[in-house]
């Protein structure tokens, strides 16, 4: 049921990194409107093939391997997937990994970072755009000086502090990085397509790839927990979708994920299509995924009773 935001989480007010945010979005979208003038078969590729690296790169490192643990893999693969899912420009790995773990703690209340239960477009959408109460959910206990994150121009900070869920990354050199210095590499990727292909590379290699990613990614957020089919008693709103699990490299697959969190497979079906496990059952059959982790009949029947099995 969709209820109005609480009281404890309205907003206070438009942040600069709001605005910012905001601005971004809204110009990357705007730029589409150019993308049929400079149509070519080779830009449609382009952003085809562009946008299945990132995207599967988002599926299978940021969200399995980095958020759950799902899987191991050698550092050298971990950070080159972990660095092709940075290029979906929805944030670098700390910021997106901290807001996901602080999704399932707290999934479909009002501490959730991205519930529709604020409504459909918040779910999709605009939660980009409120970082202070982003930090409040995320993050209560370690506000930073705001003065001071925003003078760092290269930072994609959708939050004003340091998450605590994520010593983790936070402990490799990598993943610091990646944090101080995130806008760089989107940047540096659409020179490049520039000094490859000129503007059209551009429009449709930066602009129309992460326009149809953001939203094709923010569906698992709306959709899955408004429309589908919930066969796990997870006890919130997580629904399996197949149309988004199609687009999504098996995201769609949302109630089998809320209810084995740290499983590798999230399509448990033989026709439940799920891209991304296939990637990772590759990647384990040749001897470069370890300890992939899934879930037994024991944590199958453990769900159907309304409890929230672990892996191991």
């Amino acid at each position: 049921m969709m209820k109005s935001p609480p009281m404890l989480f309205t907003r206070k007010r438009w942040t600069k990194l709001d605005r910012n945010n905001a601005s971004y979005i809204l110009l990357l979208h705007l730029l589409c409107i150019l993308a049929p003038f400079y149509f070519t078969w080779t830009c449609f590729f382009l952003t085809i093939i562009l946008g299945n690296l990132t995207g599967m790169a988002i599926s299978v490192s940021y969200h399995r391997n980095l958020a759950h643990r799902a899987f191991k893999l050698p550092k050298w693969l971990e950070y080159f997937l972990a660095y092709c899912a940075a290029h979906a420009i929805q944030g670098d790995p700390i910021n997106w990994v901290s807001t996901h773990r602080c999704h399932h703690r707290y999934v479909d209340t009002e501490r959730d970072p991205h519930s529709p239960i604020y409504g459909f477009w918040f779910s999709q959408m605009t939660w980009f755009f409120d970082s202070y109460n982003l930090t409040r959910k995320v993050c209560p206990k370690y506000f930073n000086n705001f003065e001071k994150v925003e003078r760092n121009k290269f930072m994609f900070f959708i939050k004003y502090a340091n998450p605590d869920n994520v010593r983790d990354l936070e402990k490799q050199w990598f993943y610091r990085f990646m944090h101080k210095t995130y806008w760089l590499h989107p940047l540096a990727l659409a020179v490049l397509l520039f000094a490859i292909g000129g503007v059209p590379y551009v429009i449709w290699g930066m602009c129309v790839r992460f326009v149809l990613s953001l939203h094709v990614t923010s569906m698992v957020n709306s959709v899955c927990h408004i429309w589908g089919k919930q066969p796990w008693n997870t006890g919130d709103l997580s629904k399996n979708n197949w149309m988004v699990a199609l687009i999504t490299f098996g995201e769609g697959w949302h109630n089998n994920h809320h209810a084995f969190e740290y499983s590798a497979r999230h399509g448990h079906e033989w026709w439940q299509i799920d891209f991304g496990w296939y990637i990772i059952k590759f990647l384990q059959v040749i001897g470069l995924a370890t300890c992939v982790k899934l879930p037994s009949q024991t944590h199958n029947l453990a769900a159907l009773n309304k409890s929230k099995p672990h892996l191991t």
